[in-house]
């Protein structure tokens, strides 16, 4: 099981507020220069496609101020994991193909300066804590009156509705693997309110138990669980 540590250099020491606008239009720029069919079979805006990968980042020293991120030095890093092994490849010949350019944004640019291949853990048992490495979006739509509820940690309905998301990512993404048995439990949970595309919302970090089967786990570990995974939320590690 592979993760990619990707390190970027900055121009200038800061980032914007909006920063997953800025990562899904990297990991768009990175896969169409790899693979133009598998950018249009993942991004076709006229169907909505359900992504097999999760990312997370670090940025060091980060303090949020006027609509930017300052950094405490030029650099930061970003954690992506996919489930498809395919896709993975492709992802990784496109990192490959866009390494020591500067990426534009707004006056400043980003340069990936280094690529790392890391051994993620694997999964043998039923239970295992971890902690989010990005937070986690649980999520119920009502199709009616097309309205989402967003859940926290301390909610009664919160295992539940991270299941719920748990399921339908397995049925989109026509997966065969069961959700029976699959449970999360804080342990030292934490409300926090993410911006999601210009959108502020409930969400998650801090660290839980999760339980399920093993497979179940492999397969969450590598795809992060909850709403806009591939946004740059619900992304974990194993702690132990």
């Amino acid at each position: 099981m592979i993760q990619f540590n990707l390190e970027f250099v900055l121009e200038k020491p800061e980032l914007p507020l909006e920063l997953d606008r800025l990562l899904v239009s990297f990991l768009k720029a990175s896969l169409e220069s790899a693979s133009p069919k598998m950018f249009e079979q993942l991004y076709d805006k006229r169907r909505s496609v359900v992504k097999p990968y999760t990312f997370s980042y670090y940025l060091p020293g980060a303090k949020f101020k006027d609509e930017k991120i300052y950094l405490r030095q030029n650099k930061f890093s970003m954690f992506f994991s996919n489930a498809d092994m395919e896709q993975t490849i492709y992802f990784f010949n496109g990192f490959k193909k866009i390494l020591h350019q500067h990426y534009p944004m707004n006056g400043n640019s980003m340069e990936l300066v280094r690529i790392k291949n890391v051994r993620r853990k694997e999964i043998k048992d039923p239970e295992i804590i971890v902690k989010m490495q990005s937070s986690l979006i649980a999520r119920r739509h009502d199709v009616e009156e097309n309205r989402d509820t967003y859940y926290v940690y301390d909610h009664p309905e919160f295992s539940q509705v991270v299941k719920e998301n748990v399921q339908t990512l397995i049925e989109r993404l026509g997966v065969d693997v069961s959700v029976e048995g699959f449970e999360i439990v804080p342990i030292k949970g934490k409300k926090i309110v993410a911006t999601i595309f210009g959108r502020k919302v409930d969400a998650n970090i801090g660290i839980y138990k999760l339980s399920g089967s093993p497979e179940l786990l492999t397969f969450l570990y590598r795809t992060g669980m909850g709403g806009r995974r591939s946004e740059g939320h619900g992304m974990w590690e194993i702690v132990y």
